[in-house]
């Protein structure tokens, strides 16, 4: 299931960087690759002439006459590192960039969890209460007394 999400997120990141965030709940990624998309598109692309473009067709012939390989770099650029981050991010990879977690974490998407839920909130995963472990030994202070009288010190 996580490697479907990773694809499917780094799918939808091709089609629209930031996209992808959006699919794994990255919202504040999510916004900034498509804002930074968006702003390289306005700055790159010949919008005036676009806009004024009687067809799709004209639209685009426009777009590959007009844009040189370094606007096409730069949006590709855009596009191809959004779509690893969204693929390592769905995969697994905590947002913080580091792995130490302070409270349990999930069994399925390894996201950190709140301890009264008995659910995740990311994965929606029920989860199974902890038990808490019993100790090897008696549990009747007389008897653990019993036991050290009766085991011979050297």
């Amino acid at each position: 299931m996580t490697w479907f999400r990773a694809i499917f997120a780094a799918g939808l990141s091709v089609l629209l960087p930031g996209a992808g965030h959006a699919l794994i709940r990255d919202w504040l990624r999510a916004l900034v690759f498509a804002g930074v998309y968006f702003l390289a598109i306005g700055f790159f692309f010949p919008v005036g002439e676009i806009a004024a473009a009687g067809s799709m067709a004209e639209a685009m012939d426009i777009v590959t006459t007009k844009t040189d390989s370094i606007s096409q770099f730069v949006l590709s650029f855009l596009v191809l590192f959004a779509t690893i981050d969204a693929t390592f991010r769905a995969v697994g990879f905590p947002p913080g960039g580091s792995t130490s977690n302070e409270g349990p974490s999930c069994p399925n998407c390894g996201k950190e969890l709140d301890q009264d839920l008995t659910f995740c909130h990311w994965c929606t995963t029920r989860l199974e209460p902890i038990e808490p472990e019993t100790p090897e030994g008696p549990t009747d202070p007389e008897t653990a007394e019993r036991e050290t009288e009766e085991t011979p010190r050297p």
